[in-house]
Protein backbone atom coordinates (compact mmCIF):
# COMPACT_ATOMS: atom_id res chain seq x y z
CA UNK A 1 0.00 0.00 0.00
CA UNK A 2 2.03 2.94 -1.23
CA UNK A 3 1.64 6.58 -0.37
CA UNK A 4 0.29 8.85 -3.10
CA UNK A 5 3.26 10.51 -4.82
CA UNK A 6 1.88 14.01 -4.39
CA UNK A 7 -0.33 15.41 -1.67
CA UNK A 8 -3.28 17.22 -3.30
CA UNK A 9 -3.49 20.94 -2.66
CA UNK A 10 -7.27 20.78 -2.30
CA UNK A 11 -10.03 18.23 -1.77
CA UNK A 12 -13.79 18.08 -1.62
CA UNK A 13 -13.55 15.82 1.44
CA UNK A 14 -10.60 14.90 3.65
CA UNK A 15 -11.02 11.70 5.68
CA UNK A 16 -8.65 11.33 8.63
CA UNK A 17 -8.02 7.66 9.40
CA UNK A 18 -7.17 4.79 7.08
CA UNK A 19 -8.82 1.94 8.93
CA UNK A 20 -11.95 0.08 7.94
CA UNK A 21 -14.15 2.98 9.06
CA UNK A 22 -12.40 5.64 6.98
CA UNK A 23 -12.28 3.33 3.97
CA UNK A 24 -15.99 2.58 4.35
CA UNK A 25 -16.92 6.27 4.40
CA UNK A 26 -14.74 6.90 1.34
CA UNK A 27 -16.43 4.02 -0.49
CA UNK A 28 -19.96 5.26 0.14
CA UNK A 29 -19.06 8.87 -0.65
CA UNK A 30 -17.68 7.74 -4.01
CA UNK A 31 -20.84 5.69 -4.55
CA UNK A 32 -22.76 8.95 -4.15
CA UNK A 33 -20.59 10.80 -6.65
CA UNK A 34 -18.64 12.90 -4.17
CA UNK A 35 -15.24 14.11 -5.37
CA UNK A 36 -15.61 13.01 -9.00
CA UNK A 37 -13.33 14.84 -11.45
CA UNK A 38 -13.59 15.36 -15.21
CA UNK A 39 -11.84 12.04 -15.89
CA UNK A 40 -14.41 10.13 -13.84
CA UNK A 41 -12.01 9.50 -10.97
CA UNK A 42 -12.84 10.37 -7.38
CA UNK A 43 -9.66 12.31 -6.66
CA UNK A 44 -11.63 14.88 -4.66
CA UNK A 45 -11.83 12.33 -1.83
CA UNK A 46 -8.54 12.33 0.07
CA UNK A 47 -7.93 9.77 2.82
CA UNK A 48 -5.06 10.36 5.26
CA UNK A 49 -3.42 7.72 7.46
CA UNK A 50 -0.60 8.46 9.91
CA UNK A 51 0.80 4.91 9.58
CA UNK A 52 -0.23 2.38 6.92
CA UNK A 53 -3.79 1.59 5.87
CA UNK A 54 -5.48 -0.77 8.30
CA UNK A 55 -2.60 -0.65 10.79
CA UNK A 56 -4.69 0.32 13.82
CA UNK A 57 -7.53 -1.70 15.34
CA UNK A 58 -8.44 -2.94 11.84
CA UNK A 59 -5.26 -5.06 11.86
CA UNK A 60 -6.56 -7.48 14.49
CA UNK A 61 -6.47 -11.15 13.48
CA UNK A 62 -10.20 -11.84 13.58
CA UNK A 63 -13.31 -9.71 13.79
CA UNK A 64 -16.77 -10.66 14.93
CA UNK A 65 -19.73 -9.78 12.70
CA UNK A 66 -23.14 -9.77 14.29
CA UNK A 67 -26.55 -8.24 14.71
CA UNK A 68 -26.75 -9.64 18.25
CA UNK A 69 -27.30 -6.43 20.23
CA UNK A 70 -29.92 -5.28 22.70
CA UNK A 71 -30.61 -1.79 21.33
CA UNK A 72 -32.43 -1.39 17.99
CA UNK A 73 -29.94 1.20 16.68
CA UNK A 74 -27.03 -1.21 17.09
CA UNK A 75 -29.09 -4.14 15.80
CA UNK A 76 -29.83 -2.23 12.58
CA UNK A 77 -26.18 -1.26 12.03
CA UNK A 78 -25.05 -4.84 12.66
CA UNK A 79 -27.75 -6.38 10.49
CA UNK A 80 -27.07 -4.07 7.54
CA UNK A 81 -23.30 -4.54 7.81
CA UNK A 82 -23.63 -8.31 7.96
CA UNK A 83 -25.41 -8.25 4.59
CA UNK A 84 -22.46 -6.35 3.10
CA UNK A 85 -20.02 -8.92 4.48
CA UNK A 86 -22.14 -11.78 3.15
CA UNK A 87 -21.80 -10.32 -0.37
CA UNK A 88 -18.27 -8.96 -0.02
CA UNK A 89 -16.58 -11.54 -2.24
CA UNK A 90 -19.12 -10.92 -5.00
CA UNK A 91 -18.96 -7.12 -4.75
CA UNK A 92 -15.25 -6.57 -4.00
CA UNK A 93 -13.58 -9.74 -5.28
CA UNK A 94 -11.87 -10.55 -1.99
CA UNK A 95 -12.49 -13.56 0.24
CA UNK A 96 -12.91 -12.23 3.79
CA UNK A 97 -13.18 -15.74 5.28
CA UNK A 98 -16.66 -15.13 6.63
CA UNK A 99 -17.48 -17.98 8.98
CA UNK A 100 -21.08 -18.06 10.20
CA UNK A 101 -20.55 -19.93 13.43
CA UNK A 102 -23.06 -17.79 15.31
CA UNK A 103 -22.85 -15.68 18.46
CA UNK A 104 -23.69 -16.95 21.93
CA UNK A 105 -24.12 -14.50 24.81
CA UNK A 106 -24.20 -16.19 28.22
CA UNK A 107 -26.21 -15.28 31.31
CA UNK A 108 -25.24 -16.40 34.81
CA UNK A 109 -27.87 -14.56 36.86
CA UNK A 110 -31.63 -14.38 36.56
CA UNK A 111 -31.39 -10.66 35.79
CA UNK A 112 -28.98 -11.33 32.93
CA UNK A 113 -31.21 -14.10 31.57
CA UNK A 114 -34.20 -11.78 31.49
CA UNK A 115 -32.14 -9.08 29.79
CA UNK A 116 -30.91 -11.51 27.13
CA UNK A 117 -34.46 -12.76 26.56
CA UNK A 118 -35.53 -9.16 25.95
CA UNK A 119 -32.54 -8.66 23.66
CA UNK A 120 -33.54 -11.71 21.63
CA UNK A 121 -37.09 -10.38 21.33
CA UNK A 122 -35.83 -6.97 20.13
CA UNK A 123 -33.76 -8.72 17.47
CA UNK A 124 -36.64 -10.92 16.34
CA UNK A 125 -38.82 -7.83 15.86
CA UNK A 126 -36.22 -6.63 13.33
CA UNK A 127 -36.11 -9.96 11.49
CA UNK A 128 -33.10 -11.54 13.22
CA UNK A 129 -33.01 -15.27 13.97
CA UNK A 130 -32.35 -14.83 17.71
CA UNK A 131 -32.99 -17.71 20.09
CA UNK A 132 -33.28 -17.81 23.87
CA UNK A 133 -31.58 -20.98 25.12
CA UNK A 134 -31.65 -22.74 28.46
CA UNK A 135 -28.30 -23.81 29.98
CA UNK A 136 -28.32 -27.32 28.52
CA UNK A 137 -29.24 -26.03 25.06
CA UNK A 138 -26.32 -23.59 25.31
CA UNK A 139 -24.01 -26.46 26.26
CA UNK A 140 -25.13 -28.43 23.19
CA UNK A 141 -24.21 -25.46 20.98
CA UNK A 142 -20.85 -25.07 22.76
CA UNK A 143 -19.64 -28.25 24.53
CA UNK A 144 -16.89 -26.35 26.39
CA UNK A 145 -19.55 -24.76 28.60
CA UNK A 146 -20.57 -25.92 32.06
CA UNK A 147 -24.38 -25.85 32.03
CA UNK A 148 -24.63 -25.62 35.83
CA UNK A 149 -22.88 -22.22 35.74
CA UNK A 150 -25.48 -20.69 33.43
CA UNK A 151 -29.03 -19.40 33.68
CA UNK A 152 -29.56 -19.01 29.93
CA UNK A 153 -28.17 -17.61 26.68
CA UNK A 154 -29.00 -15.67 23.53
CA UNK A 155 -27.94 -17.43 20.32
CA UNK A 156 -27.87 -15.92 16.82
CA UNK A 157 -26.76 -18.63 14.36
CA UNK A 158 -26.30 -16.32 11.36
CA UNK A 159 -23.59 -14.19 13.00
CA UNK A 160 -19.91 -15.14 13.00
CA UNK A 161 -16.48 -13.73 12.25
CA UNK A 162 -14.34 -12.60 9.32
CA UNK A 163 -10.86 -11.27 8.53
CA UNK A 164 -10.56 -7.49 8.98
CA UNK A 165 -7.33 -7.27 6.97
CA UNK A 166 -9.10 -8.82 3.98
CA UNK A 167 -11.94 -6.30 4.27
CA UNK A 168 -9.41 -3.45 4.37
CA UNK A 169 -7.72 -4.84 1.26
CA UNK A 170 -11.02 -5.20 -0.61
CA UNK A 171 -12.06 -1.63 0.16
CA UNK A 172 -8.58 -0.32 -0.68
CA UNK A 173 -8.64 -2.00 -4.08
CA UNK A 174 -12.09 -0.62 -4.86
CA UNK A 175 -11.06 2.91 -3.88
CA UNK A 176 -7.81 2.64 -5.84
CA UNK A 177 -9.74 1.62 -8.95
CA UNK A 178 -11.95 4.68 -8.51
CA UNK A 179 -9.01 7.02 -8.19
CA UNK A 180 -9.54 8.01 -4.57
CA UNK A 181 -6.36 9.59 -3.20
CA UNK A 182 -5.10 7.48 -0.28
CA UNK A 183 -2.08 8.89 1.54
CA UNK A 184 -0.48 6.74 4.21
CA UNK A 185 2.38 7.88 6.47
CA UNK A 186 0.74 11.30 6.44
CA UNK A 187 0.05 12.67 9.90
CA UNK A 188 -2.53 15.38 10.51
CA UNK A 189 -0.96 18.23 12.49
CA UNK A 190 -3.78 20.77 12.58
CA UNK A 191 -7.19 21.70 11.22
CA UNK A 192 -7.72 25.33 10.25
CA UNK A 193 -11.14 26.90 10.54
CA UNK A 194 -12.99 30.20 10.67
CA UNK A 195 -16.40 31.09 12.05
CA UNK A 196 -17.83 29.83 8.77
CA UNK A 197 -16.26 26.37 9.11
CA UNK A 198 -13.28 24.26 8.04
CA UNK A 199 -10.77 25.83 5.64
CA UNK A 200 -7.82 23.43 5.49
CA UNK A 201 -5.96 20.47 6.98
CA UNK A 202 -2.25 20.75 7.78
CA UNK A 203 -0.30 17.49 7.50
CA UNK A 204 3.28 16.31 7.83
CA UNK A 205 3.48 16.50 4.03
CA UNK A 206 1.80 19.85 3.48
CA UNK A 207 -1.56 21.61 3.54
CA UNK A 208 -4.83 20.58 1.89
CA UNK A 209 -7.57 23.16 1.32
CA UNK A 210 -10.98 21.71 2.10
CA UNK A 211 -14.31 22.61 3.63
CA UNK A 212 -15.21 19.09 4.72
CA UNK A 213 -13.33 16.87 7.18
CA UNK A 214 -14.30 13.43 8.45
CA UNK A 215 -12.69 12.18 11.66
CA UNK A 216 -12.35 8.39 11.40
CA UNK A 217 -9.23 8.28 13.54
CA UNK A 218 -10.31 5.62 16.02
CA UNK A 219 -8.38 5.78 19.27
CA UNK A 220 -6.76 9.08 18.16
CA UNK A 221 -10.09 10.83 17.52
CA UNK A 222 -10.14 12.98 20.64
CA UNK A 223 -6.96 14.74 19.50
CA UNK A 224 -8.34 15.28 15.99
CA UNK A 225 -11.54 16.69 17.45
CA UNK A 226 -9.56 19.11 19.61
CA UNK A 227 -7.81 20.44 16.50
CA UNK A 228 -11.21 21.42 15.11
CA UNK A 229 -12.66 22.59 18.42
CA UNK A 230 -15.04 19.62 18.66
CA UNK A 231 -15.34 17.45 21.76
CA UNK A 232 -15.13 13.76 20.86
CA UNK A 233 -15.07 11.81 24.15
CA UNK A 234 -13.04 8.83 22.95
CA UNK A 235 -10.40 7.11 25.08
CA UNK A 236 -8.03 4.36 23.91
CA UNK A 237 -7.98 1.24 26.07
CA UNK A 238 -5.70 -1.73 25.51
CA UNK A 239 -7.32 -5.11 24.86
CA UNK A 240 -5.41 -8.39 24.59
CA UNK A 241 -6.21 -11.85 23.24
CA UNK A 242 -4.40 -15.19 23.24
CA UNK A 243 -4.18 -17.87 20.56
CA UNK A 244 -3.89 -21.55 21.42
CA UNK A 245 -1.62 -23.83 19.34
CA UNK A 246 -3.00 -25.19 16.08
CA UNK A 247 -4.02 -28.81 16.63
CA UNK A 248 -3.92 -31.85 14.36
CA UNK A 249 -7.41 -32.60 15.66
CA UNK A 250 -9.19 -29.24 15.77
CA UNK A 251 -11.56 -28.29 18.60
CA UNK A 252 -15.30 -28.55 17.92
CA UNK A 253 -16.89 -25.83 15.80
CA UNK A 254 -18.42 -23.38 18.28
CA UNK A 255 -20.08 -19.97 18.22
CA UNK A 256 -18.31 -16.77 19.18
CA UNK A 257 -19.12 -17.17 22.89
CA UNK A 258 -19.21 -14.31 25.42
CA UNK A 259 -20.11 -14.14 29.10
CA UNK A 260 -21.96 -11.00 30.19
CA UNK A 261 -20.80 -11.17 33.82
CA UNK A 262 -17.05 -11.36 33.23
CA UNK A 263 -16.60 -10.37 29.53
CA UNK A 264 -14.81 -13.74 29.07
CA UNK A 265 -14.97 -14.85 25.43
CA UNK A 266 -13.61 -17.47 23.06
CA UNK A 267 -14.13 -18.92 19.60
CA UNK A 268 -12.46 -20.99 16.90
CA UNK A 269 -9.30 -19.67 15.26
CA UNK A 270 -8.07 -21.98 12.52
CA UNK A 271 -7.44 -25.34 14.21
CA UNK A 272 -7.18 -23.73 17.64
CA UNK A 273 -9.00 -21.18 19.76
CA UNK A 274 -8.90 -17.44 20.27
CA UNK A 275 -9.32 -16.50 23.94
CA UNK A 276 -9.90 -13.18 25.64
CA UNK A 277 -11.43 -11.10 28.39
CA UNK A 278 -11.91 -7.34 28.69
CA UNK A 279 -9.09 -6.98 31.20
CA UNK A 280 -9.39 -3.82 33.27
CA UNK A 281 -6.82 -1.36 31.95
CA UNK A 282 -6.06 2.32 32.33
CA UNK A 283 -6.84 4.42 29.25
CA UNK A 284 -3.75 5.08 27.16
CA UNK A 285 -1.80 4.20 24.05
CA UNK A 286 0.19 1.24 25.41
CA UNK A 287 0.05 -1.56 22.84
CA UNK A 288 2.54 -3.89 24.51
CA UNK A 289 1.30 -7.46 24.84
CA UNK A 290 1.55 -9.28 28.16
CA UNK A 291 -0.16 -12.25 29.82
CA UNK A 292 -1.57 -10.19 32.69
CA UNK A 293 -5.11 -10.72 31.42
CA UNK A 294 -4.82 -14.48 31.99
CA UNK A 295 -5.48 -14.22 35.74
CA UNK A 296 -8.96 -12.83 35.12
CA UNK A 297 -9.50 -15.18 32.18
CA UNK A 298 -8.64 -18.24 34.27
CA UNK A 299 -10.94 -17.15 37.09
CA UNK A 300 -13.84 -16.91 34.65
CA UNK A 301 -12.94 -20.09 32.77
CA UNK A 302 -12.83 -22.11 35.99
CA UNK A 303 -16.55 -21.40 36.42
CA UNK A 304 -17.88 -21.25 32.86
CA UNK A 305 -15.61 -23.51 30.79
CA UNK A 306 -13.17 -25.39 33.07
CA UNK A 307 -11.43 -27.10 30.16
CA UNK A 308 -10.07 -23.70 29.08
CA UNK A 309 -8.49 -22.77 32.42
CA UNK A 310 -4.69 -22.29 32.28
CA UNK A 311 -4.51 -22.55 28.48
CA UNK A 312 -1.34 -23.20 26.54
CA UNK A 313 -0.78 -20.19 24.25
CA UNK A 314 1.10 -20.07 20.98
CA UNK A 315 0.81 -16.32 20.60
CA UNK A 316 -1.20 -13.23 21.40
CA UNK A 317 -2.11 -9.74 20.30
CA UNK A 318 -2.72 -6.34 21.84
CA UNK A 319 -4.76 -3.55 20.31
CA UNK A 320 -7.04 -0.67 21.15
CA UNK A 321 -10.68 -0.26 21.93
CA UNK A 322 -11.77 3.32 21.17
CA UNK A 323 -14.19 3.75 24.06
CA UNK A 324 -16.90 6.33 24.59
CA UNK A 325 -18.46 6.82 28.05
CA UNK A 326 -21.51 4.71 27.14
CA UNK A 327 -19.60 2.33 24.81
CA UNK A 328 -21.68 3.29 21.79
CA UNK A 329 -20.46 4.91 18.57
CA UNK A 330 -20.21 8.56 17.59
CA UNK A 331 -21.59 9.19 14.09
CA UNK A 332 -22.70 12.59 12.88
CA UNK A 333 -21.96 16.23 12.09
CA UNK A 334 -20.65 18.88 14.45
CA UNK A 335 -23.31 21.41 15.40
CA UNK A 336 -20.69 24.07 16.13
CA UNK A 337 -18.08 23.61 13.39
CA UNK A 338 -19.64 23.45 9.90
CA UNK A 339 -18.01 20.84 7.70
CA UNK A 340 -16.67 18.65 10.51
CA UNK A 341 -18.06 15.10 10.63
CA UNK A 342 -17.11 12.14 12.81
CA UNK A 343 -17.37 8.35 12.80
CA UNK A 344 -15.55 6.91 15.78
CA UNK A 345 -15.82 5.58 19.33
CA UNK A 346 -17.21 2.15 18.46
CA UNK A 347 -15.88 0.66 21.69
CA UNK A 348 -14.95 -2.75 20.31
CA UNK A 349 -17.66 -3.25 17.70
CA UNK A 350 -16.42 -0.99 14.89
CA UNK A 351 -15.42 -3.66 12.38
CA UNK A 352 -18.80 -5.34 12.52
CA UNK A 353 -20.66 -2.02 12.08
CA UNK A 354 -18.28 -0.38 9.59
CA UNK A 355 -20.20 -0.87 6.33
CA UNK A 356 -23.52 0.46 7.63
CA UNK A 357 -21.87 3.18 9.70
CA UNK A 358 -19.93 4.40 6.66
CA UNK A 359 -23.11 4.43 4.61
CA UNK A 360 -24.98 6.31 7.34
CA UNK A 361 -22.35 9.05 7.57
CA UNK A 362 -22.17 9.33 3.78
CA UNK A 363 -25.94 9.94 3.80
CA UNK A 364 -25.48 12.67 6.41
CA UNK A 365 -22.63 14.35 4.52
CA UNK A 366 -24.54 14.35 1.21
CA UNK A 367 -27.83 15.45 2.80
CA UNK A 368 -29.63 12.27 1.78
CA UNK A 369 -32.41 10.76 3.83
CA UNK A 370 -30.50 8.20 5.92
CA UNK A 371 -31.62 4.59 6.14
CA UNK A 372 -32.02 4.98 9.91
CA UNK A 373 -32.25 7.75 12.48
CA UNK A 374 -28.66 8.78 13.33
CA UNK A 375 -29.68 10.83 16.39
CA UNK A 376 -28.69 8.22 19.03
CA UNK A 377 -25.09 8.32 17.77
CA UNK A 378 -24.62 12.09 18.03
CA UNK A 379 -21.69 13.23 20.18
CA UNK A 380 -23.97 15.89 21.66
CA UNK A 381 -25.53 13.24 23.91
CA UNK A 382 -22.57 13.83 26.23
CA UNK A 383 -22.99 17.61 26.31
CA UNK A 384 -26.62 17.87 27.35
CA UNK A 385 -28.33 17.48 23.96
CA UNK A 386 -29.69 13.95 24.23
CA UNK A 387 -28.69 11.22 26.63
CA UNK A 388 -26.11 8.43 26.79
CA UNK A 389 -27.70 5.02 26.28
CA UNK A 390 -27.11 1.49 27.41
CA UNK A 391 -26.14 -1.46 25.23
CA UNK A 392 -26.13 -4.79 27.04
CA UNK A 393 -24.45 -7.01 24.45
CA UNK A 394 -20.91 -5.63 24.50
CA UNK A 395 -17.61 -6.68 26.01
Amino acid sequence: MSTADHLPQSAEVVIIGGGVMGLSVAHYLAERGVGQDHQGNYSGIVLLERDTLGSGSSAKPLGGVRANFSDPANIILGQRSLKVYENFHRDFGVDIHLNKVGYLFLARTEEERQALDQSAESQRLLGIDARSLDPHEAQKVNPFLKAEALTGACYTPNDGHAAPAAVVEGLRRALDERGVCMCDRTEVLDIERTAQGITSVTTSRGEIRTETVVCAAGAWSKRIGEMAGVDLPVEPTRRMIGLTPQQSTPPPRIPFTLDLSTTFYFHNYGRGLLLGISHAAEPGFCREYSNEWLKEFNAAASIIAPELENPSLAGGWAGFYENTPDHNALIGASLTVPGFFYITGFSGHGFLQAPAAGELLADIITNRTPFMDPTPFSATRFSGLGSPWNELNII
